[in-house]
């Protein structure tokens, strides 16, 4: 039977039949939910074909164990969020929109609400399953503030951003504001909560000609 152990590196992908995308999708799904309401090391491969509907020759005809699945499950969210994004136009965003845009997609709860547990069981995962944390930060979260950061080195390029700015702390400090908001509150993310951040942060990093604009 196969290990159900984080192995610490993504496993070689396993070979079979044909996918059927429904199946798999479901799969993906169940992993998602319980990741957030079990946790890693509480969830089974059990747990989840229960909850999918399928069995277990199913499943690992698809991964290799418990693992390699959560990597997957990892992947579809974050391609999934990003297919839900407005554009982003920079040439058609006045400098601070465009900073808005960048600090909303920030949110890890963009089309995933379980997002903050989720990020929660990781973290408590990061003694027991290093690898794990560290796919969580590669896959989701520093292409998420990067995104940020790129926005804010266009924006420097333009003039609209001081040159000696540091994008990449900006970029963890409006990452981070998130989190400490749902730690603080509890509660949904509210609708005005990127242009509030953005309001506090624009007059400390914007270029003189643009440190006034509203």
């Amino acid at each position: 039977m196969l290990s159900e152990d984080p192995r610490g590196e993504e496993p070689a992908p396993t070979t079979g039949r044909p996918r059927d995308p429904a199946i798999e999708e479901a799969i993906i799904a169940s992993t998602r939910k319980l990741l957030a309401t079990k946790g890693y090391s509480s969830m089974t491969i059990r747990d989840i074909v229960t909850d999918a509907g399928v069995t277990r020759p199913t499943l690992y005809r698809r991964w290799s164990d418990k693992y390699a699945l959560v990597l997957d499950a990892l992947r579809y969210g974050l391609r999934k969020q990003r297919e839900a994004y407005p554009p982003l136009d920079l040439e058609q965003l006045g400098p601070r929109d465009a900073m808005v845009e960048a600090v909303r997609r920030l949110d890890p709860r963009y089309h995933n609400p379980r997002a903050m547990t989720l990020h929660g069981n990781f973290m408590a995962e990061a003694e027991r399953a290093p690898g794990l944390h560290a796919q969580m930060r590669e896959l989701a979260n520093q292409p998420r503030c990067q995104e940020l950061a790129d926005v804010l080195a266009n924006l420097q390029a333009r003039g609209a951003v001081r040159s000696e700015v540091d994008v990449d702390m900006v970029a963890t400090l409006c990452f981070g504001s998130y989190f400490a908001d749902f730690n603080r509150y509890g509660r949904e993310v509210p609708a005005d909560f990127a242009e509030r951040v953005v309001a506090s942060l624009w007059p400390a990093i914007a270029a003189q000609d643009e440190a006034g604009q509203a």
